[in-house]
């Protein structure tokens, strides 16, 4: 059996805040193979992000990482303790080395008064020996690869000259052009149109078959992630709730959450029907529920609720290795 790209084991961070300690992520376990897609979903404020930025060790000064917490990068040298690399130097190897890392709306990413070019042949210089003639060969070479036309002049110009979809393509020519073991797509494709979000899912998958990297792909819609990824972890108030393969979890979900985000997607073939939203908001990590963190939004704990608000549900799996952290599922099993 083939080793994990990246072991992340029981992490939990929290940030030290004036209100006090708060907890982003819980307890979070998941491995991602070499050449895997693994889709992070959930909404906005369940600890997707602080997940992903936790795994090039991005967060804040504020941020604290429990005594269990591991995250392990497998190269073809060593293994690498992530949370143990204290030294920017030591870091390298995280930011933009094995892993790079494509931001939500990339006109934040890049330096605005910077032409795209440059900006591409500094992080070559830093990650390689590279001459800056070559890592200008290799950046007009890459964005040509995501399709951005005329690249040779584009190369010379600055982001707010591209457009929404080509900023996008140019973040992920910048973020392969290190050719790393692991990209992290936070929502790449949120604030693009359908048409470009397509094209966008579409490259990547290229991307993937052709370097054979992994990608951590980060977003709240399960539409986007049923075109992409080969498994996804459900995540919600810095707990993950579900994990399986995109067939288990799209077919056949079984965690109360993750049927309230897929009741919640717009049904094509009945443009009559009302949208279902899950009900109720996030609760503030300052005030994490007791039990189940869903409970205070979940719809079906009839007959076990008093369980749900006071008991933490422990992961069941199947056969399959479909898991699902719910006292519901282990009601089915016992009966």
């Amino acid at each position: 059996m083939t080793s994990p790209l990246i072991s992340v084991k029981n992490l939990t961070l929290r940030f030290k805040t004036d209100e006090g300690m708060v907890t982003a992520v819980n307890d979070v376990s998941f491995d991602i193979a070499p050449g895997e897609v693994l889709g992070l979903v959930g909404e906005s404020g369940s600890g997707k992000s602080v997940t992903a930025k936790a795994l090039m060790m991005l967060n804040a000064e504020n941020s604290v990482y429990d005594d269990n917490s591991r995250i392990t990068l497998r190269t073809d040298e060593r293994e690498i303790d992530v949370l143990s690399l204290k030294r920017p130097k030591d870091q390298m190897i995280i930011r933009g080395g094995a892993i790079s890392m494509i931001f939500q709306e990339p006109m934040a990413s890049f330096a605005p008064a910077i032409s795209i070019g440059d900006q591409m042949i500094e992080q070559l210089m830093i990650h390689s020996d590279m001459t800056p003639a070559q890592a200008k060969e290799v950046s007009i070479e890459m964005l040509n690869r995501v399709g951005i036309p005329e690249p040779a002049h584009r190369f010379k110009q600055y982001a707010f000259e591209f457009s929404g979809g080509m900023r996008q393509r140019a973040m992920i020519a910048m973020a392969l052009s290190t050719k790393p073991r692991l990209l992290i797509a936070d929502e790449p494709t949120t604030a693009l149109d359908v048409t470009i979000q397509a094209q966008v899912i579409e490259l990547m998958k290229d991307l993937v078959d052709e370097f054979h990297m992994s990608i951590l792909f980060i977003t709240h819609d399960l539409g986007v992630i049923a075109q992409t990824a080969d498994r996804v972890a459900v995540m919600y108030l810095g707990n993950l709730v579900e994990t399986g393969t995109v067939r288990q979890v799209i077919n056949t979900p079984a965690h109360p959450y993750t049927r309230g985000l897929l009741n919640s997607l717009p049904k094509l073939d009945d443009l009559e029907a009302q949208l279902t939203p899950v009900p109720g908001d996030i609760p503030s990590p300052l005030d994490r529920p007791s039990g189940c963190v869903f409970h205070t939004r979940c719809v079906e704990t009839a007959g076990i609720a008093e369980q749900c608000r006071t008991q933490i549900p422990g992961y069941t799996s199947d056969s399959s290795n479909h898991q699902v952290a719910c006292h519901l599922a282990t009601q089915g099993d016992q009966s």
